[in-house]
């Protein structure tokens, strides 16, 4: 059935043919040579062959062939401000290479956590990322606004955004990892949270910035935060978001400082529930899954990253298996340098069929566009307007282009997406708008930000020197 605005004539539209669609429905219904037509900000249309004819008010039509037509990817997990802190650290486990990092990144200011917002976004954006978050949780004093920096780059890019506002109040002298000025107060972590929220947070359909309550780690937190941020969020009508079951190490440190592993710990602070999405959740027994899938607790899967850090392998095909959503995420590009969501697809797929249970039954094709698209939405708990191609979502769709050689010779296009090179973006469209033609973003200066990007890393660099 038509959208309504089918019949608003006055309404821009935007026709796009010839291109072959993977929907990502329920259905994972897919065209081999199909139409999408934007309406305002909405789908108005998705099916076989051309578009209806005489459509009002078309204002462009894009010939689509040897294209892929899919959802924008949506990206569950990151840490933006590690943009300038790349190749650092890179031979560390997880907690090494955070002992190793937090000294620095403890000196951000507002103009790095800007400039390192901008190349993050635009790593993602130009690879078909049309719905981003961050997970910022590093706030020193007297940094600035870090948090409407951040929302500013995100904005301007125009991709769809959600702010993890993060803290920390554990700091060593607590048995924490970070050192003692790099974390907030409860009552100050708290406080700001709050008033990020109310300030940022549009809870409409179609919202460009949303705002989740996101308390960094069991080993950075304490206790009392999980609590309270849990009461917050709840009380506010947010989402949830913290790390969870990353390493060995971090179920070590659950068990000797509360006297059990990581889920059981977050369900006793209130932190299992459908609003609620953790990031890696690589150790994981049966009993976790479980208690994950009752409670549609979500997860953010960081291949990449989780490679890089020698974290382990997530057992991502028994939470599906058990109902667990299941989202992709870049995760910070101090442990995933590329900072591109679209290699995840790949990565996903591989990383996973070295599981060996599951070995090449692990993940297939379809099944990981299913998690860098319709389950990062479900992660982010916006299912009902992003993630599938569907009449009345959110026109966020990207159309990737297959005629290159290095996917031409594939005849599945779903295929040459996901087991292939990483392909070319010929246009990406975010509520109708589109903000990537021909492999280059239309709303940031990328040579710019390549500038800005590697004067911040440097002066970073002069201040953690200085001490």
């Amino acid at each position: 059935m038509a959208a309504s605005a089918a019949h608003d004539g006055a309404v821009e539209r935007i026709v796009i043919e010839n291109c072959a669609i993977a929907t990502v429905d329920a259905n994972d219904t897919e065209y081999a040579s199909g139409h999408v037509v934007i309406a305002g900000n909405k789908i108005e249309f998705v099916g076989a062959g051309k578009a209806p004819e005489n459509l009002d008010n078309v204002v462009r039509r894009i010939d689509g062939t040897g294209h892929l037509v899919t959802p924008g990817l949506v990206n569950t997990h990151h840490h933006f401000y590690q943009w300038i802190t790349r190749g650092l650290a890179t031979d560390h486990n997880l907690f090494n290479w955070l002992v190793a990092l937090y000294p620095t990144w403890a000196r951000i200011d507002e103009q790095m956590a800007y400039s390192a917002a901008q190349g993050s976004l635009a790593a993602m954006a130009r690879g078909g990322v049309t719905t981003a978050m961050d997970h910022h949780y590093v706030y020193p004093k007297n940094s600035g606004d870090l948090s409407g920096a951040i929302i500013r780059a995100a904005s301007e890019m125009g991709v769809r955004f959600t702010l993890a506002r993060g803290s920390m109040d554990r700091s060593e002298k607590d048995g924490g990892l970070p050192p003692d000025h790099a974390v907030e107060t409860l009552e100050g972590a708290l406080a700001d949270t709050e008033a990020t929220i109310k300030k940022y947070h549009d809870a409409s359909f179609d919202a460009m910035t949303q705002v989740a309550v996101a308390p960094c780690s069991p080993f950075s937190v304490s206790t009392e935060l999980l609590k309270q941020g849990a009461e917050l969020a709840r009380r506010l009508g947010v989402r949830m978001h913290t790390h969870g079951s990353e390493t060995v190490e971090e179920e070590k440190f659950c068990h000797e400082l509360f006297g059990m592993g990581p889920t059981d710990y977050f369900e006793s602070t209130g932190w299992l529930g459908e609003d609620v999405w953790m990031a890696h959740s690589v150790h994981m027994n049966d009993s976790d899954i479980a208690a994950f899938a009752r409670t549609k607790t979500g997860v953010a899967h960081c291949p990449s990253s989780n490679a890089r850090l020698a974290a382990g392998i997530a057992r991502v095909p028994d939470m599906l298996a058990a109902g667990v959503p299941v989202g992709l995420g870049v995760d910070g590009t101090a442990s995933n340098e590329s900072g591109e969501l679209h290699t995840e697809l790949r990565n996903a797929l591989l990383i996973n069929r070295l599981n060996p249970v599951h070995r090449e039954a692990a993940l297939n094709a379809r099944q990981s566009l299913r998690l860098g698209t319709y389950g990062g939405a479900q992660v982010l708990g916006r299912a009902d307007n992003i993630g599938s191609l569907e009449v009345g979502k959110c026109a966020d769709l990207v159309l990737w282009n297959l005629n290159t050689f290095l996917h031409s010779s594939i005849a599945d296009p779903v295929t040459a997406l996901v087991f292939g090179a990483a392909a070319p973006v010929t246009a990406s469209f975010v509520n109708g708008k589109q903000i990537v033609e021909n492999n280059r973003l239309l709303f940031a200066d990328e040579d710019a930000i390549a500038v800005s990007t590697r004067a911040e890393a440097q002066r970073l660099a002069r201040i953690s020197a200085q001490g």
